[in-house]
């Protein structure tokens, strides 16, 4: 194994001797020994996109089918198209670095300078081409592209330092806190990558939370919520120390902006603390369906200053978290996924009342998404009144899926109970006016006057 590592490492470090003699055996005028290896640098070149090429035609179609298979998110599905979408570019990219380092392990640097260039900028556009596609906001996607261009274009020209320099001469010194500009140009984009870096921790704290069957459900949500600030407090708080700010600088002025946001945010600060109130007291959870004032909906998802509410009619509601604390919520599936819903109805005196209360529970029981087990949520019909024109009864039973709506339950166990009683001839009765009309009596005449 070694002969054999050291036969190809061999090859690998004389290799732009054999391809010089290549070239003066085709008949190829290499007169100048700068022109020998600038044609040698192309050539390279050429060899190494067709490499690429041909990898990228052969690596693709099969990386797109194992990604398919893989049923990834919509983020990772869309970052993984983008990827593929540029492989021969990157391949280009690898082939190109891979020949810098084997010509600057065989001959001197400079001999290199051409592919150096050309594998700087192909890596350089793969880079930002990746980033801004990935960043879904078009303005910030924008200002990386535009960035990282005059990042790559002074640092080509050799001005970069010199650029450095004169963008930490624009400062401005308060006591010993220096604030330059390439120190908020370097804090923005560190924040920037840590904040992003702390979103992704968060989010696979979520999926391993979501995972963990012990765990009820608002217990995920606390710790997902909690974990996440964490993070990115402890990236701001590193963000902040790696640009060289001095906490002990910044007392006095984030005192001032403390004080400040405790008076102009006390609702996002309430709903903030109401928020994890909600989460321990474990009073509503994801799933649940509420009823706050004229909103009736399923709870989607428990955020940090709002509740997101479905509601029936594709609308999707946010209830801030203090008005859950404040007002009356109704909670239909607060202790079990089953609500109960009712319906009264009326039929007339001639009707059997223990037939009616028989066929209106079959009747019932014969929706799909009626609950018909035994127990405590079994379909039960019972006499309520005797009134001025009916025998008034109450139809309860259960359903197990609220979300799907109830309205729509109601209605079609209406139309059952129609059915079934036109089916035995029981009536509904309505109430009846009579309009009596009296005669009219002729007018007396006036006596005349003296």
């Amino acid at each position: 194994m070694e002969q054999q590592f050291g036969l190809l490492w061999n090859w690998v470090t004389r290799w732009p001797d054999f391809l010089v003699a290549l070239l003066l055996s085709i008949g190829l005028p290499l007169d100048s020994f700068r022109i020998s290896w600038t044609i040698i640098q192309m050539a390279i070149l050429v060899l190494a996109f067709a490499l690429a090429f041909v990898a990228g035609r052969v690596t693709t179609p099969r990386l797109e089918e194992r990604i398919r298979a893989a049923k990834l998110g919509p983020k990772l599905l869309r970052t993984s198209a983008v990827i593929l979408r540029r492989l021969t570019v990157i391949y280009f990219a690898l082939f190109l670095w891979f020949a810098v380092l084997a010509m600057r392990a065989a001959t001197w640097g400079s001999r290199s300078y051409f592919l150096t260039l050309m594998a700087t900028l192909v890596t350089a556009w793969v880079t930002i081409s990746i980033s801004s596609r990935i960043i879904q906001n078009r303005t910030l996607a924008r200002m990386v592209e535009v960035g990282g261009w005059v990042l790559v274009t002074l640092s080509l020209l050799g001005i970069l330092p010199e650029a450095m320099t004169l963008l930490d001469s624009l400062a401005i010194d308060l006591n010993e806190f220096h604030l330059s500009l390439l120190t908020l140009i370097q804090g923005v984009v560190i924040l920037s990558l840590l904040v992003w870096a702390a979103s992704v921790l968060s989010r696979l704290v979520d999926r391993q939370l979501s995972a963990m069957e012990d765990f009820t459900p608002t217990i995920k949500v606390l710790i997902g919520k909690m974990a996440r600030f964490s993070l990115i407090i402890i990236a701001v708080m590193i963000g902040l120390y790696a640009v060289g700010i001095d906490f002990t600088a910044l007392t006095l002025i984030s005192g001032a902006i403390g004080v400040g946001l405790g008076f102009g945010l006390q609702k996002v600060v309430s709903n903030l603390v109401s928020g994890i109130i909600l989460l321990l007291d474990k009073s509503i959870k994801p799933g649940d369906v509420i009823t706050v004032g004229e909103t009736f909906g399923w709870i989607t998802s428990l955020n940090a200053r709002y509740v997101s509410v479905s509601m029936r009619d594709g609308r999707e509601i946010l209830i801030p978290n203090e008005d859950l604390i404040t007002q009356q919520v109704q909670n239909w599936s607060f202790n079990d996924p089953y609500v109960r819903i009712e319906i009264k109805f009326g039929v007339s005196y001639d009707s059997d009342p223990r037939l009616v209360r028989r066929i209106a529970a079959e009747a019932a029981a014969s929706h799909p998404r009626v609950v018909t087990r035994d127990g405590d949520y079994q379909v039960a019909c019972h006499v309520i009144a005797f009134g001025d024109s009916s025998i008034d009864f109450v139809l309860r039973f259960f359903i197990a899926d609220p979300t799907q709506g109830i309205t729509n339950v109601r209605g079609d166990v209406f139309l059952a109970l129609w059915d079934t009683f036109k089916a035995h001839d029981i009536a509904i009765p309505y109430p009846h006016r009579e309009i009596i009309m009296q005669p009219e009596k002729p007018a007396q005449k006036e006596p005349l006057a003296d």
